[in-house]
C-alpha cells in the first residue's frame, strides 16, 4: 500500500483525494468569507498580482485548475474577451458549483468542468495559460499534475502556481501561532469546522518550499521558472514557461 501525507497524517494514497474533497465540501459555502478573514483580505492582492503577471491577451485560451469559487477565472475571462476562452475546473463539485453560480451572477458563462489535475481531459498544446491558485498542495502526485499542466500548454505557454510557501525566518514563530491557534478558531466560529482549517495549516507545512517547487517544475518540462515571494514568503507565485 502506497501512502502520502494528509496534513501531518500518513494516509493511503487512494484515500487522500476523498479526504481533501471532504475538507472542501465542508468549507465551500463560506470559502470566500474565510479567505478574507484568514488573509486579512490579502488573497485579493495576491490573485490580482497573478493576473498581472499572467499577461493574458484577447483571444487566448486559459485553463484555471482548482478554480474553486472562480475569482481568477472571472479576471481572466474579462481579459480574453469574446474571442478567447477560460475553462474553469476543480476536482471538488461543491466548490465548482459555488464558483459557477458566482460567475453567472457576474454575467459570465464559462465552460465549467469537474476534473482531476493529474488526468486533464484536454489535448496537447491547447492552452496559452494555465493557472492553479492554492490547489497544488492538495494534490497527491504533484509531479504528475505539473506534467499534465505542461502537456496541455502550448510551447512558450505560461503556468502560474500561486501557493502558500515558506515564510521568512523572522516571521516563523508568529506565523505558526497564527496558523495553529487562530485559523482553527476562525474556522470553528465562521464555518463551523475547525478540523478543515487545521488541515489547511498542516498542508502548507508539507508543501515544497520555494526552491524545491522551482526544481520540481523544471523537472516537469518547464525550461524557465521564476519565483515571486509575496508578503514575506507567506505566499509564492511560481511562473513556468514551457520549453
Amino acid at each position: 500500500m502506497s501512502t502520502t501525507h494528509f496534513g501531518f497524517q500518513q494516509v493511503d494514497e487512494q484515500d487522500k483525494a476523498r479526504r481533501v474533497r471532504g475538507v472542501f465540501d465542508s468549507v465551500a459555502s463560506r470559502y470566500d468569507v474565510m479567505n478574507d478573514l484568514m488573509s486579512l483580505g490579502l488573497h485579493r492582492a495576491w490573485k490580482a498580482y497573478t493576473v498581472l503577471v499572467a499577461d493574458v491577451r484577447p483571444g487566448q485560451q486559459v485553463l484555471d485548475i482548482a478554480g474553486g469559487t472562480g475569482d481568477l477565472a472571472e479576471a481572466f475571462a474579462r481579459r480574453v474577451g469574446p474571442s478567447g476562452r477560460v475553462v474553469h475546473t476543480d476536482i471538488n463539485e461543491a466548490m465548482l458549483r459555488t464558483g459557477r453560480d458566482r460567475l453567472v451572477d457576474a454575467g459570465l458563462v464559462l465552460p465549467t468542468l469537474v476534473c482531476d489535475a493529474e488526468r486533464l481531459p484536454f489535448p496537447d498544446g491547447h492552452f496559452d495559460r494555465v493557472s492553479v491558485a492554492f490547489g497544488l498542495r492538495n494534490m497527491t502526485h504533484k509531479d504528475v499534475a505539473l506534467r499534465e499542466m505542461c502537456r496541455v500548454l502550448k510551447p512558450g505557454g505560461k503556468l502560474l502556481v500561486l501557493e502558500f510557501s515558506r515564510v521568512a525566518k523572522p516571521l516563523e514563530k508568529a506565523y505558526d501561532w497564527y496558523s495553529f491557534k487562530v485559523l482553527p478558531a476562525l474556522g470553528r466560529l465562521v464555518a463551523g469546522d475547525a478540523d478543515s482549517y487545521r488541515y489547511l495549516a498542516e498542508s502548507i507545512r508539507m508543501h515544497p518550499d520555494q526552491e524545491a517547487l522551482k526544481t520540481l517544475m523544471q523537472g516537469c518540462g518547464f525550461g524557465h521558472v521564476d519565483c515571486h515571494n509575496l508578503t514575506g514568503g507567506v505566499v509564492a507565485l511560481h511562473v513556468g514557461i514551457k520549453s
